[in-house]
């Protein structure tokens, strides 16, 4: 066991310099420089030049890459070019709307998955479940941002029930805070959801082959009872393992779904600092 341990230890370790270094170089060689966005087209290059000094910019990118690891081992991450703020506190701020964001997705996500899944293997290989099945297809192959254009045109621009976009934030109430989210999740949710299905739906079938749920329908349980109580509690293990790699995924989906939306998010911190070139908050947020 120990060994065992030592093992995934140096993995994890190996996987998080080589992701570290993949991102680093990866940003570095992208077009532009954080101090001429900063100081903007007319800037002279003396002056350009200065900030970059001020900023580090102008250092050898193995010093600004040890600097940058260093900093995420002490938990300084450093301060934002474009923000003048420490980096930490803007993920910390910007959190605070995706962790809701996300966790609310995944419930979503989890909702229907289960729904469909085991409805979908109640029904096997009658007409309910090809069509289960096929609208989970469907919407595997919907991109997150078409869905949320979709959701707006329907419920925000023409029923009017949900505002097209932004956050008020929390201060209005729990409940108000939600609606605003609820069609970002669902957005947001719709591919996790779809893939979770197909995997509930086979792991229920394999579950409904073993003895005991033989046994339970020869005493006379209710199929409903079987599928809800025995089969589903048994076939949870692949499901849930699923789900914890499907969270990970909806925190990255948030930086498409938050730019439709315009929610203040991580999603959106990332994109605007991309846009800026400020390569020292998008590499943290990465990491």
């Amino acid at each position: 066991m120990g060994l065992f341990l030592l093992k995934r230890t140096l993995t994890l370790i190996g996987t998080l310099v080589g992701a570290s270094i993949i991102v680093f170089l990866v940003l570095e060689i992208l077009p532009g420089n954080a101090a001429q966005m900063l100081m903007g087209p007319d800037a002279s290059p003396e002056a350009v030049a200065a900030l970059a000094t001020k900023l580090g910019l102008d250092l050898p990118a193995w010093t600004r890459y040890w600097h940058w690891i260093g900093g995420l081992l002490t938990g300084n991450l450093g301060d934002s070019y474009a923000y003048s703020s420490p980096v930490l506190d803007l993920i910390l701020e910007r959190l605070a709307l995706t962790m809701p964001l996300a966790l609310l997705a995944m419930f979503f996500t989890t909702v229907i998955a289960l729904l469909v899944g085991v409805t979908a293997a109640a029904r096997h290989n009658k007409l309910g479940d090809v069509g289960l099945m096929g609208m989970a297809q469907v919407g595997i192959a919907i991109p997150n941002f078409w869905f949320a254009i979709l959701l707006i045109l329907v419920f925000s621009v023409k029923l009017q029930w949900f505002s097209a976009g932004g956050f008020e934030g929390w201060g209005d109430g729990f409940f108000s805070g939600v609606k605003s989210l609820l069609l970002p999740a669902l957005s947001l949710a719709v591919v996790q959801a779809a893939i979770l299905a197909r995997i509930t739906r086979s792991a229920v079938l394999e579950v409904m082959r073993e003895d005991f749920v033989r046994t339970a329908r020869a005493k006379g349980v209710s199929q409903r009872m079987v599928l809800w109580t025995h089969v589903l509690r048994n076939a949870m293990i692949p499901v849930i393992t699923v789900m914890g790699m499907q969270f990970s995924e909806l925190l990255a989906g948030t930086i498409v779904v938050e730019n439709v939306f315009y929610l203040p998010g991580l999603g959106r911190l990332i994109f605007q600092a991309i846009s800026n070139r400020d390569l020292i908050v998008v590499r943290n947020c990465v990491m």
